[in-house]
């Protein structure tokens, strides 16, 4: 994003053409207008590298991931919300206690609500897929086998766009997700995830 902080809508875009947007901060290229007088540091070689890397440990892990909740049923069970989730009240109750960051006592510390359980779906059966979607779209070798996946997006630069959406909300999604974690109780959260077990709460006498 640094090398280019302009956005375009269609299949190319250059110094030349209009942006549909632009991120107000410096370039790393002097060719690139972005109203500063300076260039930050060419970085551009190893953050690929780093990036490259990190999508594919993305996508296996997501693999693994969404495989074994299909088979567990870690979806239906915990995820996919029931009919009481979706009546006013709790609706409501969720949302406020969420935009409150509010501390969850210990049965909701251990549970999803209905505003949780929507927004997990959404980030694995919606951001998930088009952020590895639009990847791939904006890589030559892999359009020039399957075109559609770009032409469908409506260009490259479409697809650098939607990109870039995307990974703004994953990046707000992880955000608010560990402020929630320190909030539920970090050390009893994170023991659960990395080892899958829920400690049992000690009764305060």
């Amino acid at each position: 994003m640094l090398s280019h902080p302009r956005f375009y809508w269609g299949e190319v875009g250059n110094d030349l053409t209009k942006p549909l947007f632009r991120i107000p901060v410096p370039s790393s290229r002097r060719l690139v207008p972005t109203g500063y007088s300076y260039v930050l540091p060419d970085a551009n070689g190893w953050g690929r590298y780093l990036h490259f890397q990190t999508a594919w440990i993305l996508i296996l892990t997501g693999l693994l991931y969404f495989i074994w909740g299909l088979f567990s049923g870690h979806f239906r069970k915990n995820l996919f919300p029931r009919g009481a989730d979706f009546s006013w009240r709790g609706l409501w109750s969720a949302i406020a206690k969420n935009l409150r960051f509010e501390r969850p006592g210990e049965a909701d510390a251990w549970s999803y609500n209905v505003l949780q359980r929507i927004t997990y779906l959404f980030v694995i059966f919606a951001l998930f897929p088009l952020i590895i979607w639009t990847g791939l779209a904006m890589s030559p070798a892999f359009v020039s086998v399957f075109p559609a996946t770009v032409n469908v997006l409506g260009g490259q630069q479409s697809a650098r766009t939607l990109h870039f959406f995307v990974s703004i909300a994953l990046l707000l999604f992880v955000l608010v997700h560990v402020v929630m974690v320190f909030r539920a109780g970090f050390i009893s959260r994170m023991r659960a995830m990395i080892t899958g077990r829920v400690a049992a709460q000690k009764r305060r006498t």
